[in-house]
Parts: C-alpha cells; sequence; structure tokens
C-alpha cells in the first residue's frame, strides 16, 4: 500500500524547527509580496517599525524591511533543503504611490539577489508566468498622453533556485523518477519560460472570495512546479501555505508535505479543500491520461507513428524514458491528528 504524509504547521515558518535540516527535496511556495497593500498588516505585525515607514511613505526604506522578514524564511529553506534540492519561489514585483512618486518594487530581484548572494543558491532559468488582464482601466498614467503613462504588470515570476550540485539518485531513486516521468508533450509546455495558459485558481476548490484574499496560485502551477522538479515519494515543504494549493499538488502526485501558515483563519478553508481532493486529484489525474492518449491519435493521423509503448497503460508514448510512467490515483485521505494527514493511493 503506497501512503504519503502531510502536516501543517500553523505558526511563522522564521523558525521551522519542526523540519530537520537537509531533509526536504522541493520548496514551492508564494510569499506575501512586499508592497502590495493587502500584506501591510501582516509585515506590520512581524517588524513595528515597519508600520512607521509606511506611514512616512518611506518606500524603498519599507521595502527593504519586509524582505528583511523574508530573508529569515529563506534562511531556513537553505537550512532544510538537501543537497540538490530545488526552490521554487513565485513572486510578483509591485508598482505603488510612496511618499508622492509612483514607482515599481523589484520584488523578485532582491528575493533572487539575497538567495544567490547571501545563501549561495544557484540560479536556474526562471518562468514568466503571464497573467493577462482585460480590464479597461488596466493603462495606468496619464492614458494616451506621454510622457507619464506607465504600463501595467501582467507577469510575475517563478524562480527556480538549485542548493548545491545537481542531485544524484540511488538504486530506488532511479526507480521512482522513471515513474515520475512527465509526457513529452508536456515537457514542451512545463519546461518553457513563459507560461501564457494559466487563467486563475479551480472554482471548485475554492470561492472567490477567498481567492482574493489569499492571491491563491491555480493548481496547475503548483502541480506543474512539483512534477517537474520532484519525484514521487519526496518531501515537499511551503512555508507560506495559504490556501493549501501546494499540499494538494503534493497528494495528487504521490509525494509528501510540510506547510507553514500563520494565519490560523486558513485553517477551515484548508480542511474543507481537503474534503473534495480525492475525486478532484483523480479527476485530474484521468484528464491527464486522456490529453495524451489524444495525443497520439493526432500523431499517428498525421502518419508519425510512435514505437514505444507504455508499461502500465494502453497508449504508446514518445520516448524510452516515459515508458514506466504511473499516476497513483488517490483511495482515500485520512485526518491522523490536528494538522496531519494521510493520503493512501490505489
Amino acid at each position: 500500500m503506497v501512503q504519503t504524509s502531510h502536516k501543517i504547521y500553523f505558526k511563522n515558518s522564521q523558525n521551522m524547527k519542526e523540519v530537520e535540516d537537509e531533509s526536504v527535496d522541493l520548496t514551492l511556495t508564494s510569499p506575501p509580496y512586499p508592497l502590495i497593500e493587502m500584506w501591510d498588516q501582516q509585515f506590520a505585525q512581524l517588524n513595528p517599525e515597519i508600520k512607521n515607514l509606511l506611514v512616512e511613505g518611506k518606500g524603498r526604506r519599507t521595502f527593504e524591511r519586509m524582505h528583511q522578514e523574508l530573508d529569515k524564511t529563506w534562511n531556513e529553506i537553505f537550512r532544510v533543503l538537501k543537497d540538490g534540492g530545488i526552490a521554487c519561489i513565485n513572486i510578483g514585483d509591485t508598482t505603488r504611490k510612496m511618499g508622492g512618486q509612483f514607482q515599481q518594487f523589484s520584488n523578485h530581484a532582491r528575493v533572487l539577489g539575497y538567495c544567490t548572494n547571501q545563501l549561495d543558491f544557484s540560479m536556474l532559468p526562471s518562468i514568466l508566468w503571464r497573467k493577462q488582464s482585460n480590464k479597461p482601466n488596466k493603462f495606468m498614467g496619464s492614458g494616451m498622453l506621454p510622457s507619464n503613462a506607465y504600463v501595467t504588470l501582467e507577469h510575475e515570476n517563478i524562480l527556480i533556485l538549485r542548493k548545491g550540485s545537481n542531485r544524484i539518485f540511488n538504486a530506488d531513486g532511479k526507480k521512482r523518477r522513471y515513474q515520475s516521468a512527465y509526457f513529452w508533450e508536456e515537457r514542451n509546455t512545463w519546461f518553457s519560460d513563459i507560461w501564457f495558459d494559466l487563467k486563475g485558481i479551480d472554482q471548485k476548490l475554492i470561492d472567490n472570495n477567498v481567492r482574493i484574499r489569499s492571491a491563491a496560485f491555480p493548481f496547475e502551477l503548483a502541480y506543474r512546479l512539483v512534477n517537474m522538479y520532484s519525484i514521487q515519494g519526496d518531501i515537499v515543504l511551503d512555508p507560506f501555505l495559504g490556501i493549501g494549493t501546494t499540499l494538494l499538488a503534493a497528494m495528487a502526485s504521490n509525494r509528501n508535505s510540510i506547510g507553514y501558515e500563520i494565519e490560523r483563519g486558513f485553517k477551515e478553508v484548508i480542511h474543507k479543500r481537503l474534503q473534495h481532493i480525492t475525486s478532484f486529484a483523480n479527476k485530474y489525474l484521468r484528464d491527464r491520461l486522456e490529453k495524451h492518449r489524444e495525443f497520439v491519435k493526432k500523431m499517428e493521423g498525421k502518419g508519425k507513428p510512435l514505437k514505444y509503448y507504455s508499461e502500465k497503460y494502453d497508449f504508446k508514448v514518445v520516448t524510452s524514458q516515459e515508458t514506466e510512467i504511473f499516476l497513483p490515483f488517490l483511495k482515500e485521505i485520512n485526518s491522523i491528528a490536528d494538522g496531519k494527514y494521510e493520503i493512501v493511493y490505489e
């Protein structure tokens, strides 16, 4: 019987003493964005100086103080990641008027600079998540008149960082690695440096009010990154869990997970989402298999027959690396203790 375990701690992630050194394979998270107004209060609670700086309109100093609070979590991430472990950080830049001056504050550059200069992470090619806006007032500034107009930010950055050297797999890891392979056509989409096709969070899992309040990234974003940068049986950590999207993606992918969330108000929301994870994840996995079957039909319909066969499914695959792909379906979810869950797979 295949099982994974999942633990949520409702506390600040600046001290993750519950997680051992070099025990995590992948960190996937989206932190509060400095100088986005919805997170001002949270940062001010972490550091009272931030509240005063906001009142005074000291933009650059506020920006730096907020990031110094995030730095404490990046320190912990570096500590708990294994050698060869990956950190995926989804973060957007901010535009805001502070002290009478409108300007952009580059959150992704500040995070990247700290993680590579102070923590010795290696930067890997990053991803732009393109979030198009069709609002009629999307153009800001002076409208049609130069030169005080400015472009709107319609993307977020997914930073990809590696601790140490390339990951080395033992015999068991090599087996799980091949079972965790993705399809050829998925690789071509997932490993593009710009993602145009992710529109938002699935409304079957969350309501509009909570989505706006939490600014959650979509399930597909988390699912892709979990499958791109970890293998089945790995441990995935999210130090800013929010409404639990990383947790759900890990469950759907046969990974273990650990989450930290300072806002206890999300506890009930996460619990409600978990009540639907078995049916949601299994439908998602069936759709993934069906999409590949359709891809095979199209390829062979164009006179491009595939020569490799899946060992577990009734279809062909493009490469020999895909022949052992296995997507375990979820059988049940069990609540073991407060904030601790177990997934049993079929």
